[in-house]
């Protein structure tokens, strides 16, 4: 828990655009699943196929910024034309490098403070 860097982001699905989301979908887990630092990426989505969520971990902060310069250059462009991003949160302790990668995110950041994981 001390290294790792997880992330729920919330997207609401546009009108007409739910189609051309589940291919870059597809996409994206099968080139995520190829990142050996990617712990977790598993997405759900609601009953009525309007909201998104997207639960994503990685093993450091070096681990998630390969990810997320992989996003930017692969799939952010056609992502962005998909959804609008409603809630990001992130959890960990991101390093500067990380933080400042994520800043135009806008997200919000939780430290770890207790528990465990198994």
């Amino acid at each position: 828990m001390k290294d790792e860097v997880s992330w729920v982001i919330e997207l609401s699905v546009k009108p007409g655009q739910l189609d051309t989301f589940k291919e870059l979908m597809d996409e994206m887990v099968e080139g995520t699943s190829s990142e050996p630092e990617a712990r977790n990426y598993e997405w759900y989505i609601s009953d009525d196929e309007g909201t998104v969520h997207i639960f994503e971990k990685y093993t450091d902060s070096d681990a998630m910024i390969t990810h997320v310069n992989g996003f930017l250059e692969k799939w952010a462009g056609r992502f962005m034309e998909c959804v609008e991003p409603t809630r990001f949160t992130v959890y960990g302790n991101p390093s500067p490098a990380a933080r400042e990668l994520l800043a135009p995110f806008g997200g919000t950041y939780l430290a770890p403070w207790g528990g465990f994981a198994r």
